[in-house]
């Protein structure tokens, strides 16, 4: 029985295989590749050996899209963990919920776009935002829109549109834990704060160790936000907003400066390594003895 089950592992891994290979492991390889020369897309490919690296850490707007990109991993990624385990504790104590997780998980279904567009359509200068400040009486409101302030709007919406996932998928781990331990808890005399803090976290803390690789991860996928928030029709965002997919992006595509696919690789693959790098540091911080549920 073990030889046949061997026999057939193969043929249903596969096609899998296949796929993964071609669209993953093979553009991963060219880019590599790719990160040791300079082509434009149209002429002929010149090597360029480490250049395209050295290059990469001397210039001021990839150090900055790393500073962002960082910032969005630790503050936004602080602010959405705190709120969602807020809600988390709320809503373990609610007995019909099912209502509030749906409308919760709802932003994941919105498109980044659609947040950064609602976003602008309230915060600028004629916005809704500012028509309540001035009725309470603030008659200079915050250029909420403005440069300064692109970078705070961009994590507070990458906050507000990933709150409602995490929530939810901490949830579901939480469902799993039996009433049993939370009804032992109270007889104990644990309040609220308590069953969550000795309950809750430690019994779904393998969910938790996923939903925090699951953010480190997006992190360098933060892209939309930032090209619709500081984009305008005529250029790209403002340096200083940049994040290491935007650097990527403008690199191999923008109209401003010579297309450059080899920089474009050196640093999609300088983000790939930091974050992977970042994963497993985390995962190992967060590795803990496995509890079994009765």
């Amino acid at each position: 029985m073990e030889r046949t089950q061997r026999r057939t592992f193969w043929p249903f891994l596969t096609p899998a295989l296949l796929m993964f290979s071609l669209f993953f492991i093979a553009p991963i390889v060219f880019s590599a590749w790719l990160s040791f020369h300079r082509w434009d897309g149209i002429s002929t490919i010149e090597p360029r050996g480490f250049k395209n690296y050295i290059n990469l850490f001397h210039d001021p707007v990839f150090l900055t899209s790393l500073k962002n990109t960082a910032l969005i991993l630790v503050v936004g990624g602080g602010l959405v963990f705190v709120i969602s385990f807020a809600i988390t504790a709320v809503l373990r104590e609610m007995t019909d919920r099912k209502f509030v997780k749906n409308v919760l998980f709802f932003p994941v279904l919105v498109n980044p776009l659609v947040f950064g567009a609602m976003a602008g359509l309230l915060f600028r200068p004629d916005g809704i935002v500012n028509a309540l400040l001035d009725v309470v009486g603030i008659s200079h409101p915050p250029k909420w829109l403005g440069e300064q302030n692109l970078m705070k709007m961009i994590i507070a919406v990458t906050v507000w549109a990933g709150t409602g996932f995490y929530t939810t998928v901490l949830m579901s781990g939480v469902d799993q834990i039996p009433p049993t331990y939370y009804e032992a808890a109270e007889l104990d005399g644990a309040g609220p704060w308590r069953r969550f803090w000795n309950v809750t976290i430690p019994l779904s803390w393998d969910v938790i160790t996923v939903c925090a690789i699951l953010w480190t991860i997006s992190t360098i996928k933060v892209f939309e936000l930032v090209l619709v928030f500081g984009g305008t029709v005529s250029g790209a965002p403002p340096n200083d907003t940049y994040t290491t997919a935007l650097y990527v992006y403008e690199s191999a595509f923008s109209a401003k400066t010579t297309r450059d696919f080899g920089v474009a690789s050196a640093a999609a693959l300088v983000s790939l390594v930091l974050v992977t790098v970042a994963a497993i540091v985390l995962h190992r911080m967060m590795r803990r003895d496995a509890v079994e549920l009765a």
